[in-house]
């Protein structure tokens, strides 16, 4: 089994290096059009589709995955055409395979121009969300590189239906075949194997549980994209509008609790506790979130329980949230530069001074005043689809679309020139 295993990686591997190739060299033109039949095949196949999904939410269901996890597994109607849509968006953007950057002309004549490039290959490594196939091939495509698609077990079906899905435009258009390549088997194995062929890939995008990616930064021969958790907050200042507050914190937590922009934990003014946290104790537990609270918070909701130090270092992805009564500004930035990963964190404030404050000293890939977290994405910040969100500070940072995706080189233009 494991010379099998060996053999169908390096063959994937070798198959999306010829690709990469090619798909450097092809127009913005042929990219798009592929884009936009797949967009149509997805919605004429989405019966299909969903048809391959019931399959994989069935087995999840027996095998006890929770309500939050079959929620990222699921594909609905809505989310095939969101999928389609953001397909459609992708087509529209601007090509950054060839842009000049920058550019200037040298004393002696030369031309340097500084140009965007496709990475080359990249290996997408990803769990339970199927529609997570559908960004990476896109925005792979669109940026000139090849992709290898290693989903999760619990999303196979899914994920071999739409990677058939998308093959087909590729072969319509005249794209190679191998620029979008779906690993054929759940075998944990073929992921180590992948991860030591740094010769053919050049970034590997992990896209999961902290466990998968701490696994893929430990064993990467190549560069690695990632972010571990999303330990987001919200920071509801003294002068907070509270019900702008609550609007806020409910949409953090509730929309989708089981991603990475939603929130994990708030922090509340001392100034502003005894009205707030009633107030947005209420409308938690009208939605049935469990908080985890310090001792001022369990004094104003009879509800919440006590909340242990590593709450507040935990990602629940569930209808969990802890809570914390800070005594100003400078403790809410503390705990979040202590606590947090980086990911995203949000103040609501009516303080110009207070928000300038928040945002220059947390350290975080996204830093939002008066808005829900659930906005650090690509969509949402008029990037399209993105592949993830990094809170890494070298290459890429934050939503990683088109632009993160593909890197430079110099080309120099000359008439005769050499060096004195």
């Amino acid at each position: 089994m494991t010379a099998d295993v060996s053999r169908l990686c390096s063959d994937l591997a070798r198959n999306a290096r010829l690709a990469a190739t090619q798909l450097g060299c092809v127009t913005g033109a042929a990219k798009n059009a592929w884009l936009l039949a797949s967009a149509d095949a997805l919605v004429r196949h989405a019966d299909l589709l969903i048809s391959a999904n019931r399959e994989d939410v069935k087995e999840a269901e027996a095998n006890g995955l929770s309500p939050a996890s079959i929620d990222r597994l699921r594909l609905t109607p809505a989310r095939i055409a969101q999928a389609a849509e953001g397909m459609r968006q992708v087509a529209a953007l601007a090509d950054p395979v060839g842009q000049i950057r920058e550019g200037s002309v040298r004393p002696n004549g030369l031309q340097v121009q500084k140009i965007g490039v496709p990475l080359g290959v990249i290996l997408f490594i990803y769990e339970s969300r199927p529609n997570v196939t559908v960004d990476a091939a896109a925005l792979c495509i669109k940026s000139g590189n090849a992709v290898i698609l290693r989903g999760g077990k619990e999303a196979m079906h899914s994920n071999t239906a739409l990677h058939r899905v998308l093959q087909e435009p590729l072969r319509a258009v005249g794209l190679p075949e191998q620029g979008v390549q779906l690993v054929p088997t759940t075998d944990r194995e073929a992921v180590g194997q992948l991860l030591k062929m740094g010769e053919f890939i050049d970034l590997v995008i992990p896209r999961g549980g902290e466990s998968l990616i701490r696994r893929v930064a430990a064993e990467a021969t190549m560069p690695v994209l990632k972010h571990f958790n999303g330990i987001c907050h919200v920071y509801v200042d003294r002068d907070a509008d509270l019900d702008m507050a609550e609007r806020i914190i409910i949409n953090s937590k509730c929309q989708r609790p089981g991603v990475c922009n939603a929130l994990e934990s708030v922090l509340i003014h001392a100034d502003v506790a005894e009205t707030f946290l009633p107030q947005i104790g209420k409308a938690l537990a009208e939605r049935n979130v469990q908080i985890r609270g310090c001792e001022t918070t369990r004094k104003h909701i009879a509800q919440s329980i006590p909340a242990t130090e590593s709450d507040y270092s935990t990602e629940f992805l569930d209808l969990i949230v802890s809570m914390k009564v800070v005594s100003d500004l400078e403790g809410a930035i503390a705990h979040i530069n202590r606590h947090g990963s980086k990911h995203t964190d949000a103040i609501i404030t009516r303080s110009l001074s207070a928000s300038q404050r928040f945002v220059a000293a947390v350290d975080s890939s996204a830093v939002i005043v008066n808005a829900s977290t659930r906005f650090n994405d690509g969509f949402e910040l008029g990037l399209a689809a993105e592949v993830g969100i990094s809170t890494d500070k070298f290459h890429a940072r934050g939503p990683c679309g088109l632009q993160e995706l593909t890197t430079y080189k110099y080309v120099v233009m000359g008439s005769g020139q050499i060096r004195e």
